[in-house]
């Protein structure tokens, strides 16, 4: 059985949606409490973010009980509670399983420094460490207490690396799964898990900081097979969905296809680099227009013509906000932000919408380093002064690419902290709360075209099944593709800039009908106009 394509998923970062207790800090209750908001957007699923027990030096994704709710997000109960209330609305939950590495707090690695040998081999150990260069800065191997050994860390320091080699490790990550799966879990976001298959003897690797050493191996595809038939592969109705950290089309092709049963679909994150310059995060450069349109195409028509599927996103809690990326948001947010929103949610994948996104939500604008907590950004910061940046140069680049930028609070509505807490929030809360928030955005111009976004996937087939196809691809402003279903055609133009532009309809479209449009009043004609950031949807019956 496959998972059902018209499903629409929202991603919550529990730290930051709703606070109940007046802690500063988002919790279970306060997503019960907007499930009623969720249900009138339309979406069918939940991802959250981890809110298991965590000394929270990578904001939870540094796991010390997989099996718990850390008691800052709220209790089992409460977990028990949402996926009961959600299912009255229709909605189902997708969990953030962190299967690549836990916190050095985690009583397995505890063990394993008291020196028991079983549990030291559920760490990657060595002697002596290879030239492997961490994802977070600095080396990925650090001392292993005092035995003169190194344990692998491909992120911070105290998130320790998992050896997947030993079945020991397996039965007890696929144990973390079934237990939520008996919870009522319909959902899986695996973390990072194209990196679980380190190869058996580790070598310096000089290429890339290492990363060839240990992603997409093929190995992880035989580890995601076990993986699937030990838990959700069980449940007709599973969507799961691997995070691929520098992957391939190929390996995405493998992971996604129906009859390898490994999953449902995958993310890549080469649309979002579109914006560095020479590959590198930390830097500040104009988004690269030819480089975002033919990966899009590329990842589309490949994956459509193998088979492979593919989760279509622009924002998620590790990514500055799309709209100060790649929209002119002073002059057209509300343009920018739906002709974004129809360029995903009309492709071939399953479209994912991260908080906020749908009411337009922008970078909180911070004025100094003090305003952001995230370890990654406050790494970089220090990196950048050490290359010989001012540190006005630093700021600029922190806070254009920070992760910060997208793990503010949500914005309800114009009062203190936007309505999100009675306290001082965890994270600042962003400069536009007064204009941008959910009370003012339900009757303004982002939030409808999502909910109609959303209901036409579930009413049209051509939508969640049809083929890709690219369109007009030598246009240089415009991003287009065309679906295909039985005698159905339908035609997506999405003018990236904040300049109008034209193109030649041919004679069919002419005749076909505006499905959706961001601007009002959209007719076809031969010569056809595309305003700033206008979308346009034409059906062909």
């Amino acid at each position: 059985m496959t998972f059902d394509k018209k499903t629409v998923v929202y991603q919550i970062y529990p730290k930051s949606y709703k606070d109940t207790t007046g802690n500063g800090i988002g919790d279970l209750p306060g997503i019960v409490e907007k499930l009623s908001y969720l249900a009138e957007l339309g979406i069918d699923m939940i991802w959250l973010n981890p809110f298991y027990p965590s000394p929270q030096n990578d904001n939870g994704y540094d796991i010390s009980d997989y099996q718990a709710v850390n008691p800052l997000f709220g209790t089992m109960a409460d977990f028990e509670e949402l996926v009961a209330k959600a299912k009255t609305y229709g909605i189902s939950l997708m969990l953030d399983m962190v299967l690549n590495h836990c916190s050095t707090e985690h009583p397995w690695f505890q063990k394993a420094l008291a020196g028991d040998p079983y549990y030291q081999d559920f760490f990657i150990l060595r002697d002596h460490p290879t030239d492997w260069v961490s994802k977070f800065g600095g080396p990925a191997w650090a001392p292993f207490g005092d035995t003169g050994k190194y344990y692998l860390h491909l992120f911070d320091k105290t998130q320790a690396d998992l050896n997947w080699r030993n079945p020991h490790v397996r039965e007890e990550l696929f144990k973390v799964v079934n237990f939520w799966r008996d919870k009522g879990v319909k959902g899986f976001r695996f973390d990072v898990i194209n990196l679980i298959g380190k190869d058996q003897v580790l070598e310096d690797c000089p290429v890339n900081d290492g990363k060839p050493a240990y992603t997409d191996k093929p190995i992880v595809h035989d580890y995601l097979k076990m993986l699937n038939q030990a838990s959700f592969g069980q449940d007709g109705d599973a969507v799961t969905v691997g995070e691929m950290s520098s992957t391939t089309i190929e390996n995405c092709i493998l992971y996604s296809k129906e009859d390898r049963h490994e999953l449902s679909m995958t993310f890549n994150f080469h649309h979002l680099k579109v914006d560095y310059q020479d590959g590198q995060k930390w830097t500040l450069t104009d988004f690269d227009f030819d480089q975002l349109k033919n990966l899009f195409h590329t990842w589309g028509q490949e994956m459509n013509q193998a088979g492979g599927w593919n989760a279509l996103f622009w924002n998620n809690h590790d990514q500055p906000r799309a709209l100060n990326r790649f929209v002119d948001v002073k002059n057209f947010r509300n343009q920018g932000a739906t002709m974004l929103a129809a360029a995903i949610h009309l492709s071939r994948g399953t479209p994912y919408i991260y908080m906020g996104e749908e009411i337009g939500m922008l970078d909180p604008d911070y004025q100094s380093m003090d305003d952001y907590v995230d370890v990654e950004s406050l790494n970089a910061y220090q990196e950048l002064l050490n290359q010989g940046k001012t540190s006005q140069e630093a700021f600029a680049i922190i806070k254009a690419k920070s992760r910060d930028n997208s793990r503010t609070p949500m914005q309800w509505d114009a009062s203190p902290n936007a309505g999100f807490s009675s306290a001082h929030p965890w994270l600042k809360v962003g400069k536009t709360y007064q204009t941008i928030n959910v009370q003012k955005e339900k009757a303004g111009k982002i939030f409808p075209f999502y909910k109609k976004l959303i209901a036409l996937r579930k009413e049209l087939a051509i939508i969640s099944e049809g083929t890709y196809k690219s369109a007009y691809q030598e246009h240089n402003q415009v991003y287009a593709f065309e679906r295909q279903l039985g005698g159905q055609k339908l035609l997506v133009l999405n003018n990236f800039f904040a300049q109008p532009t034209s193109l030649e309809l041919s004679d069919d479209y002419q005749q076909g009908r505006v499905l959706i449009s961001n601007y009002p009043d959209a007719k076809l004609t031969k010569t056809l106009i595309l305003q700033p950031y206008q979308t346009l949807a034409i059906l062909l019956d």
